[in-house]
């Protein structure tokens, strides 16, 4: 799980109405809980028994949410409506945009459609692009994260 992942569980987790999440898989276990005010992060990834109880396991909250967002240079560029992100034209087109272009205010970065209208989302300044944060056929909200970019 990369961190564009892990922003995305904990964003989902603090805007639920949920005040207990977990989850696990090969790499790594996370126990999410709103009621508790204990932070704990091993150093360590450590076997954990399947007997043990949920209280034991690491807890992490939003300190751990803002460290990632510290971490992570640029701006964001976001999706300015629901619909679906598309990187090209068409399927068999290259993509409007890759990383480490230099983009003009007003190129075309990608495709939202909405509603079966294809809304091109265009720059709004000078930038290049760090990093493309949705696949391409991708479903998208309001204020997706779309783009990482630098201004120029």
């Amino acid at each position: 799980m990369d961190i564009r992942e892990l922003k995305k569980l904990l964003d989902a987790f603090d805007k639920s109405s949920a005040n207990i999440m977990e989850f696990e898989n090969e790499e790594f276990r996370i126990y999410l809980d709103k009621t508790r005010t204990v932070t704990e992060v091993p150093s360590q990834p450590q076997p954990q028994p399947q007997s043990q109880a949920p209280q034991q396991t690491p807890v992490l909250t939003q300190q751990v949410e803002a460290k990632v967002e510290c971490e992570v240079e640029g701006e964001i560029i976001s999706s300015p409506m629901v619909g679906t992100f598309y990187q090209a034209p068409s399927p068999d087109s290259p993509p409007y945009v890759k990383v480490g272009d230099k983009i003009k205010k007003g190129q075309t970065l990608c495709i939202i459609e909405a509603m079966k209208i294809m809304n091109e989302l265009e720059a709004e300044f000078d930038c290049e692009i760090l990093e493309v944060l949705v696949e391409d056929g991708e479903p998208v909200e309001f204020d997706t994260p779309l783009f990482r970019v630098k201004r120029v």
